[in-house]
C-alpha cells in the first residue's frame, strides 16, 4: 500500500485492514439534536463511521471519523458509537484503533457533547492495560480530543497532521510560524507521539506492523510460529552495541523490530521484537546513532527523558504480559542543568517501573555499567531474572581512573603509576567477571551468541509467576 492523497474516512479504514474484512457498525445512527438548527444539517452516520475486521487474521475494531460531515465534531451520538466499540472489544478481547480527523467537542449540543467526553474518557480508562489502544491523526486532534488521543497506548501522526490542546495562536507570545507546537515533528520530539509517517499510507503501514505484533489482550500470549534459526549467529559489532536498534533488529526473528517514540528521547531506545515468535519488549541505552553516513554521539548516561521513556514502556510491557529484554551501557546519570531538576524523579519512576514488573526479564551488559544508573537499569539485584555480560563488559561503582584517583589519593605521583592502579582497579572490582564471581552475573558470552542464549533464557522463564504485597498500587 502506497500513496500520498487524503483518504475518505472509509478509504482509510479500507486501507487499514484486510481486504473485503470491513463489516460497519451503527451506519444509520445520526445526531438527536436539534437546537440551532442542527435538523437542517446533514450528519451521515454522526461523523464517524465504526466496525470490525482483521488485520492478518487479527481482529480489530477501528473507528474513522469524518470531516466532511460537521467537521467530525464529537457529540452525543458521535460519541456514543466510539464507546459501543470499546463494549465490543472489551468483550472480545482485542484491540482498538481510533482515526481521528476532528474539529473536536461538537458546540450545538453543549452539555450533552460535554458528557460524552467523559463517558469516552471513561471507556479508555477502563480498558487500559486489557486491550491494545491505538490512536492515529491525519487531520486536525484538538483540545479534549487530543486528551483522548494520549489516554491511548500508541499516537501515531500524518507529518501535517495537528494535535494540540491549546493552539499556537493561541499560546501567549507566540504564533504557528514561530513554533508550531501543534505539529507532528513538535509532539514526537517532546514524547506525546509514538511514530510520525510521511502520509497517511505510512501511518497505516505502520499500524499494521504494530497490531502484527502486540497482544490482542492482556490475556494473549501473542506467539507466532519462528521462522529464523535459534541458534543464529548475531554479529552485534561495535556499531550495533552503541546503537541498540541496530542491534535489535539483528537479535530479533527475520529482522522484525517495531521501534516507539524513536523521535524522542534517542539516547533511549525503546519497541518490540521476536524472539522465537513470542513478542518481548526491548530497551537499550545508545550511545551512537548512525543516521546515513552521519553518526550522532551521546554520552552513556541516563537522561531524564530517557528514564520516563524506558519507565512509560515497562509499565505498558507488564501490563501486557510482554517479556523484557535490556541491553545496558550506563555509565551514570546525565549531569546537564537542564536534566538536574527532574533526572531523580523520573530515574525513580524506571527504577519502580522495572522493580515492579512481573513479567520475565533478561538484562545484557553489553558495555560499561557504573554506579546507581546501572542498578536502576533492570540489575539482577533490581529483579532480572538472569543477567548476561558480554565479554569485555566492565560492572563497577565508577570508572576505573577515577575510582583510583580516589582509592590511591597521594600514593601515586605519576601518570605511569597512576594508570597501571586503574588497571588493577580494573581487572579486580570493574570486571563482569568479578561480577559474576559474586553471582550477579549469571553468565558472561560473546557476541555472537546472545540470540541463541536469551531465547534459551525467556524459554525457561516462560511459566515464571511472581508474588507481590497485597496492595491497591504504588505511589512512585
Amino acid at each position: 500500500m502506497s500513496g500520498t492523497a487524503k483518504l475518505s474516512a472509509k478509504d482509510r479504514i479500507y486501507t487499514l485492514l484486510d481486504d473485503n474484512s470491513f463489516v460497519e457498525i451503527g451506519a444509520l445512527v445520526t445526531k438527536r439534536n436539534t437546537d440551532f438548527n442542527m435538523q437542517q444539517m446533514s450528519a451521515p452516520g454522526d461523523g464517524i463511521v465504526t466496525g470490525y475486521g482483521v488485520i492478518n487474521e487479527n481482529l480489530v475494531y477501528v473507528y474513522s471519523q469524518d470531516a466532511s460531515a460537521l467537521n467530525g465534531t464529537i457529540g452525543e451520538m458521535h460519541a456514543k458509537k466510539i464507546i459501543n466499540l470499546y463494549r465490543l472489544a472489551m468483550k472480545t478481547g482485542a484491540p482498538v484503533i481510533g482515526l481521528i480527523d476532528c474539529a473536536g467537542l461538537r458546540l450545538q449540543e453543549a452539555s450533552d457533547a460535554l458528557a460524552s467526553f467523559g463517558r469516552l474518557y471513561k471507556a479508555e480508562a477502563m480498558a487500559s492495560g486489557v486491550i491494545p489502544q491505538i490512536t492515529a491523526v491525519f487531520g486536525q486532534c484538538g483540545g479534549g480530543l487530543a486528551v483522548l488521543a494520549e489516554m491511548s497506548d500508541f499516537v501515531l501522526m500524518a507529518k501535517d497532521a495537528k494535535l494540540f490542546v491549546t493552539a499556537p495562536n493561541a499560546i501567549a507570545g507566540n504564533n504557528e510560524g514561530k513554533l508550531d507546537t501543534a505539529s507532528a515533528s513538535y509532539m514526537a520530539t517532546s514524547g506525546a507521539v509514538d511514530y510520525v509517517g510521511e502520509d497517511e499510507v505510512d501511518v497505516l503501514n505502520q499500524i499494521r506492523k504494530m497490531v502484527d505484533i502486540l497482544p490482542g489482550n492482556n490475556e494473549d500470549d501473542a506467539v507466532m510460529q519462528c521462522t529464523d534459526d535459534l541458534n543464529r549467529a548475531t554479529a552485534l559489532y561495535d556499531d550495533e552495541i552503541a546503537d541498540p536498534a541496530a542491534a535489535f533488529a539483528d537479535l530479533s526473528d527475520n529482522g522484525q523490530f517495531v521501534e516507539v517514540k524513536g523521535d524522542y528521547a534517542k539516547e533511549m531506545v525503546t519497541g518490540f521484537i521476536k524472539l522465537n515468535g513470542a513478542t518481548i519488549g526491548a530497551i537499550g541505552n545508545r550511545t551512537m546513532l548512525v543516521d546515513g553516513k552521519d553518526k550522532k554521539k551521546f554520552d552513556a548516561v541516563l537522561t531524564a527523558d530517557g528514564c520516563r521513556k524506558a519507565a512509560a514502556f515497562v509499565n505498558y510491557c507488564d501490563a501486557y504480559g510482554i517479556s523484557v529484554l535490556t541491553l545496558s551501557n550506563v555509565a551514570g546519570y546525565s549531569a546537564s542543568a537542564a536534566d538536574a531538576k527532574a533526572v531523580a524523579t523520573e530515574a525513580a519512576k524506571m527504577t519502580f517501573a522495572f522493580a515492579g514488573a512481573t513479567v520475565p526479564k533478561i538484562n545484557v551488559v553489553t558495555g560499561k555499567s557504573y554506579g546507581t544508573a546501572y542498578a536502576a537499569f533492570n540489575s539482577k539485584s533490581l529483579g532480572a531474572d538472569i543477567e548476561f555480560a558480554l565479554e569485555g563488559a566492565e560492572i563497577g561503582t565508577m570508572d576505573a581512573k577515577l575510582a583510583a584517583q580516589i582509592v590511591y589519593a597521594g600514593q601515586v605521583n605519576t601518570d605511569a603509576a597512576l594508570n597501571e592502579k586503574a588497571e588493577e582497579y580494573r581487572k579486580e572490582a570493574n570486571s563482569a567477571e568479578n561480577a559474576a564471581k559474586r553471582g550477579y552475573v549469571d553468565a558472561i558470552i560473546s557476541a555472537s551468541e546472545v540470540r541463541a542464549q536469551v531465547i534459551y533464557a525467556f524459554e525457561m522463564l516462560c511459566t515464571k509467576k511472581e508474588l507481590r504485597p497485597a496492595k491497591k498500587h504504588g505511589t512512585v
